[in-house]
């Protein structure tokens, strides 16, 4: 892994989103192919809620929908919709409760990417309920964590 392990939290500015940010030794579109495969999700979730698909393309795109296997407390299954998909700049998905995990990537040269990590909950159905639940302050560090990890991957594989 690189010198640099820690991802930085963004301010939102945002009662409902969660956000952080990390520079990854690697081109962009070798990030974005890892966030684009739900195959990978769970080499890269630093919740460790995330473990395997139950069902999903090999790659997502505008609209698609994949299934993964999760786990917090007890095992359950949950359907994603990918609602945003512009790349290789910008991916997101949804699931039933309508919060948003988003993942914009910027180049900064030929071989740096700067990778932005936001839950945001300001599109779910009652924001106010996942403050019950403790999902802010359990994203952010999960963000945080899920970055470095998915920083480790690429450069591991861009040979950096």
């Amino acid at each position: 892994m690189s010198v640099r392990e820690r991802a930085d939290l963004v301010e939102t500015g945002h009662t409902y989103r969660r956000a952080g940010r990390i520079v990854i030794n690697a081109p962009i579109q070798r990030v974005f192919d890892i966030v684009a495969d739900p195959r990978r999700h769970a080499q890269f979730d630093g919740s460790g809620t995330v473990k395997t698909p139950t069902f999903a393309p090999d790659r997502l795109a505008q609209g698609a929908t994949f299934g993964m296997e999760m786990q917090l407390v007890v095992p359950y299954k949950i359907t994603n919709t990918v609602e945003e998909f512009d790349e290789p700049s910008r991916i997101a998905w949804r699931h039933i409760g309508r919060h948003r995990w988003r993942y914009e990537f910027r180049a900064l040269d030929d071989n740096s990417t700067e990778v932005t990590e936001t839950f945001d909950a300001s599109t779910a159905i009652f924001p106010p309920a996942l403050k019950l639940i403790n999902a802010y302050d359990n994203n952010q560090k999960a963000i945080l964590k899920s970055l470095v990890r998915l920083k480790s991957l690429a450069e591991d594989e861009a040979g950096a």
